[in-house]
């Protein structure tokens, strides 16, 4: 990046006072803007008996007990939400899980802050806030990061109107700069991996990637539409076929790199191991939990080697 050039200066929560950012490019100023970074989600403290996490898969957040037994709200959920009881109680025990797993590694990750990477339409935004809420870290979706600082542009138009290098270039700033910080789950976008750069920033932390398969990506890319996806929404033709064959090209650009993850979660592996035919049919709260499972082993193997050894007679 070109010596002078402002980096961009994120405001965590309402300690530090806002400030106009520097981007990287030279826009004009009238594109400069404050990067207005969101609250903290609830810490396990701020909560009482009754705790909100979010179960997406009825995309209704649901309130769970500690021990695991639904409330009298709870019940009220089984009318409204259309979903029998069985499947609401085994989603309250999934959250129920995820907590409890997020409390017991909390300690050990010493505030570091967790990096999501994978391909577009991983989840890695979903889970990311999940993610948080459970470890009462705050989150950040750098894509949204680098659209505010840019005068709220989307990175679809970026893209077309500066280019891609220009967009890469402010989110390296903003990984540079979240880097600095602590206690933060941070979704990435799927092209953050292609720079070397960026994995010294996020390698201060810990790095979890979402592999998910081509072909369920490409559905979910296609129910949505692909006008979001600046890599996508300049092609013609059938929106799950023309998602596949990029998405297939950029698998075998990036498969290597998003390898360099400390933790990888395989949906396939986790459809598995759950007894589902189908990827689609694991819960956002369970690939979380299956984060947090990673990044135990992580750390536990990464305290093995740190670990003084005794020098042979």
């Amino acid at each position: 990046m070109e010596a002078g050039t402002a980096g961009l200066r994120l405001q965590l929560c309402s300690l530090i006072p806002g400030e106009r950012s520097g981007i990287v490019g030279g826009l004009p100023d009238h594109s400069t803007s404050t990067l207005q970074l969101p609250q903290r989600w609830p810490a396990a403290e701020d909560t009482s008996n009754v705790e909100r996490l979010s179960l997406t898969h009825s995309r209704r957040t649901r309130l769970v007990s500690r021990n695991g037994r639904s409330d009298t709200r709870l019940s009220s959920l089984y009318k409204k939400s259309g979903v029998n009881s069985e499947t609401i109680h085994a989603l309250a025990d999934e959250a129920v899980l995820l907590k409890k797993k997020a409390e017991d590694l909390t300690p050990r990750l010493n505030e570091r802050c967790i990096y999501l990477i994978g391909m577009m339409g991983s989840g890695k935004s979903t889970v990311g806030k999940i993610l948080s809420e459970a470890l009462g870290y705050s989150f950040f979706d750098s894509d949204k990061l680098v659209e505010q600082a840019v005068g709220g542009t989307s990175v679809a138009q970026i893209f077309k109107q500066y280019s891609e290098s220009f967009f890469r270039d402010n989110e390296s700033e903003v990984l540079h700069s979240l880097s600095s910080m602590h206690r933060l789950v941070v979704a990435t976008g799927g092209g953050a991996v292609i720079r070397p750069l960026n994995w010294n920033y996020m390698k201060k932390g810990i790095t979890v990637w979402l592999d998910v398969p081509l072909e369920a990506l490409a559905r979910r890319i296609a129910a949505v539409g692909t006008d979001s996806r600046p890599l996508l929404h300049h092609e013609s033709g059938d929106p799950y076929d023309k998602a596949l064959v990029r998405l297939r090209n950029l698998s075998r650009e990036r498969g290597e790199v998003y390898a360099n993850a400390d933790v990888r979660v395989c949906l396939e592996y986790l459809a598995t191991k759950q007894g589902l035919g189908d990827v689609s049919a694991i819960t956002p709260t369970a690939i979380a939990t299956e984060a947090l499972v990673g990044m135990e082993t992580f750390l536990k193997k990464t305290a093995l080697l740190e670990m003084p050894r005794d020098n042979p007679p």
